[in-house]
């Protein structure tokens, strides 16, 4: 059984590390152990262990949450691998591909980096990420902005992010959610589900929802999730997000629900997900909902129209930071009972031909199989 070493930065569980996590079972049906090296606490060092993923502590920040020096990290980075060296390294972040791929080029280890964001990169940046071996972009929109800014097109490859079908399928709302935050069951609930930061367009939202609000006393919206970044402006965005809520009246109907475990369950009980990125290489939790039958108004950003193509009506997408065109998508899809089951339904659809986990991992294995060939 070969091994495949696969690093992590950071201690959170999110888009990335989720999607690594629903492709393992395919990855050890190909005959791949799986070993991780990441920090040795917090919510991804448990999903690891809970999936049986021995970790090698990998501690790349100072105690306050900052970066440590390059060469500190790749000097870390180095004394795990060669420990004990894998068949291939798979670095599951953009950031961590751009340490692994000089090191493992100097020490002859195959490796694949993880192209999981759209981010611009300095001429460093792309010289670091092109001595990987291979590099796995999660959309065609991934891949050709990064290309356009110098990366090796003939070493870069798309593989879709996969969605556990067998999680997330349609089921009937249970109303606990309602119980939960002690709404009358004509409530009806959006939600937006993701880290909360300026990328994720939560401003925009909460804009469309004043527009709607005092005209639809039924309608609440449901935040899942929270901010990861500890930067000044992230910090700010939050706090300005809760003072705009509070100041416009909306503490009641604006439901910050910070990180939760039960999200396939939660969605089901939506009405509609909202999700207004400025940005989105390829969104899961789009998949997710799509999975679960569940509506989707989505900006038209990134690589969000691969998993739902123009002319296959299977989701409704606007421009990103236009709250007016938001709001008019959420009021028609709200009173619309019929238009949001045929967008849910060819939602699902798609997703169960194109998204799954299997199918993911099993690229995937064929990926590691072609590098140590």
């Amino acid at each position: 059984m070969r091994t495949v070493l696969v690093c992590f930065e950071y201690p959170s569980l999110n888009g990335g590390e989720n999607s690594f996590l629903a492709a393992l079972p395919s990855l050890r049906a190909a005959g791949w152990m799986v070993r991780a090296a990441a920090p040795p606490s917090g919510p991804l060092a448990e999903a690891l262990g809970q999936h049986g993923v021995s970790v090698t502590p990998l501690l790349l920040c100072d105690q306050a949450g900052r970066r440590l020096p390059q060469a500190e990290c790749r000097r870390r980075l180095s004394r795990t691998i060669t420990a004990d060296p894998p068949a291939v390294v798979h670095a599951n972040s953009l950031a961590m591909s751009r340490l692994v791929g000089p090191l493992a080029r100097q020490l002859g280890i195959p490796s694949l980096g993880h192209l999981r964001d759209i981010v611009g990169l300095s001429r460093q940046a792309v010289t670091d990420l092109n001595d990987n071996s291979r590099l796995l972009a999660v959309s065609h929109a991934t891949a050709e902005f990064h290309v356009r800014a110098g990366l090796d097109g003939a070493r870069t490859w798309v593989l879709y992010n996969g969605v556990q079908l067998d999680r997330f399928h349609p089921a009937e709302p249970t109303g606990y959610l309602h119980r939960e935050l002690q709404l009358p069951a004509a409530s009806v609930l959006l939600g937006s589900i993701g880290q909360v930061g300026v990328r994720k367009g939560l401003d925009v939202v909460l804009q469309a929802f004043a527009r709607l609000a005092e005209t639809d006393a039924d309608l609440h919206w449901l935040i899942v999730g929270e901010r990861h970044s500890s930067k000044a402006e992230a910090r700010a965005y939050e706090l300005n997000l809760r003072r705009q809520t509070e100041s416009l009246g909306y503490r009641d109907r604006v439901h910050f629900l910070g990180r939760r475990e039960d999200v396939a369950r939660l969605l089901g009980e939506l009405t509609l997900l909202v999700h207004a990125a400025r940005q989105e290489p390829l969104g899961r939790v789009l998949l997710e909902a799509a999975a679960r039958r569940i509506p989707v108004i989505a900006t038209h950003v990134g690589g969000t129209a691969e998993i739902f193509p123009s002319g296959r009506a299977a989701a409704w997408l606007v421009a990103p930071d236009e709250p007016a065109a938001l709001a008019a998508a959420i009021a028609t899809l709200r009173a619309d009972h019929a238009r949001r089951s045929a967008l849910a339904s060819a939602g699902e659809h798609l997703v169960r031909r194109r998204f799954s986990a299997t199918r993911c991992g099993q690229l995937l294995a064929l990926h590691y199989e072609s590098l140590c060939r």
